[in-house]
């Protein structure tokens, strides 16, 4: 169907490199993943994309979204995320050539369109999952889920612990008490030597520190909110193990914990740049502001069928949320279950680590349809899969023991050593390949729009290859 539309684009012909005097097609080899996206993208419903153009019909003529898509898929595929680099590489690579041709668009042109279509990016990651699944490359036998923290576009230097907070609350309202009462001997010394004036100019000194003080106040209102939503979190785990032990008959070794506290520790930090990010560990063993990248893989190809950013540094409760992202997303793009012998949808076999085990996500998988191997305790690599656990057991729900008793099986070993060659290997091409290692962009949805974009980008890489090697190019 042919869709009409009443905004006026710049003309962009994803085939002109094809036709130039100097064409980048006799220069770059046959079947280069540039002309594979010139080829696919414009087929793509990128209706998401044209949408908040059609709304204002007035102004020049803006570049084509087919065109901005295109060059941002292809920058993230080969590793470019910064838009000055970007439009720098539309000056000099013949690749960057090949999609914008002589009207080139400037880096915040670039960074502005990225920002702004976010969502639609989040669309165009079903029909890429789509059209890996006409490829063969998305079979739903296995599903494996793991996170990855990434460093956020946020300083550790901007930031400030709750109990420095206090302190410079208390100085900066006796500063501004201070400044208050100069500010009002002043007027009465300039009332007394020259009479009335206007006075309603704020001095600069207490107009900067008024407004740290406001930065401070809503800082340490978010540490406060967060330590209580940690405290409920904890009391709901207390309560969940008590009633572990109460259903095996036992009483609860040791002394009952204590209360958890609603009051931020005074280490506690948060940033001013991002504050939805907090301090998370690093694979460099560092420290620093980020957020937990999560991944959902099938097993046949490592095509990844769901993607999200979470700023909890724990897995424990991504299982079903990452699931039922992933059951969507499957759906909306068309994707339907095997059937087995019986006409009846097969289960999808569902691998997860030890981060993401407890009762409650080994039932919620289960509800959804999927086979839950989940490991229940950390190992050293090439330890005996039989050999007991040396540290006792954390949770004594009975589901621990089902599920422990479950991965000792020849199956379930078979099946949970698939795990680290699936979905490993996903991040390792991600930040290693492709060195996607820092978030560009600030705010939660805004990196989780950018890391829809890097899993996209990952699928069609996959696409690309299979078709170059089906093909014999």
């Amino acid at each position: 169907m042919v869709i009409q539309r009443r905004k006026k684009y710049r003309p962009w012909d994803p085939q002109a490199y094809a036709r130039q005097a100097f064409s980048p097609a006799d220069r770059l080899p046959e079947g280069d993943l540039v002309f594979f996206l010139l080829d696919v993208i414009p087929r793509l419903d990128l209706e998401p994309f044209y949408a908040s153009y059609e709304v204002e019909t007035r102004g020049q003529p803006p570049f084509d979204p087919a065109l901005l898509v295109c060059l941002l898929v292809y920058s993230y595929c080969v590793g470019v995320f910064s838009s000055r680099k970007i439009a720098l590489a539309c000056e000099r690579n013949l690749a960057f050539l090949a999609i914008v041709g002589d009207d080139r668009p400037d880096f915040r042109t670039i960074s502005d369109f990225r920002k702004g279509h976010l969502d639609a990016f989040a669309e165009l990651f079903i029909e890429v999952l789509r059209l890996a699944h006409e490829a063969g490359l998305v079979q739903l036998g296995l599903f494996a889920t793991d996170g990855s923290k990434l460093p956020g576009n946020a300083s550790r230097h901007k930031a400030m612990s709750y109990g420095y907070m206090k302190k410079e609350q208390e100085r900066l309202k006796a500063e501004i008490l201070d400044l208050l009462a100069q500010a009002r001997q002043a007027d009465e010394a300039e009332d007394a030597a020259l009479g009335s004036r206007r006075g309603d100019e704020l001095p600069d000194e207490l107009r900067f520190r008024e407004r740290r003080l406001a930065r401070i106040e809503q800082a340490k209102a978010r540490l406060e909110e967060q330590a209580r939503a940690a405290a409920e979190a904890e009391r709901q785990r207390q309560a969940e193990a008590e009633a572990g032990w109460r259903r095996q008959g036992k009483k609860r070794p040791g002394k009952p914990p204590a209360p958890p506290s609603e009051v931020p520790d005074d280490k506690a930090q948060t940033s001013f740049t991002d504050p939805e990010l907090k301090v998370m560990p690093q694979s460099n063993k560092g420290w620093d502001y980020g957020a937990n990248a999560q991944v959902v893989v099938d097993d046949a190809c490592g095509v990844i069928v769901a993607a999200d950013c979470v700023t909890e540094t724990n897995d424990k409760r991504q299982a079903v949320p990452m699931a039922q992202q992933a059951l969507a997303n499957l759906q909306a793009a068309g994707i339907e279950r095997r059937l087995d012998a019986g006409g009846q949808a097969e289960k999808i076999v569902s691998v997860e680590d030890s981060g993401y085990f407890s009762a409650a996500a080994v039932e919620g998988l289960e509800a959804l349809g999927l086979e839950a191997y989940m490991a229940t305790e950390r190992r050293r690599h090439h330890a005996a899969a039989g050999a007991a656990a040396a540290v006792p057991e954390a949770e004594p729900a009975p589901a621990a023991g089902k599920m422990r008793a479950k991965l000792q099986t020849a199956v379930g070993r078979a099946v949970y050593a698939l795990r680290k060659g699936l979905v490993e290997p996903v991040f390792g091409q991600i930040k290693g390949a492709r060195g996607f290692r820092r978030f560009s962009l600030r705010g939660l949805g805004k990196i989780r729009g950018e890391w829809r974009l890097v899993c996209l980008t990952h699928n069609l890489l996959k696409v690309w290859r299979y078709r170059s090697a089906t093909s014999g190019i």
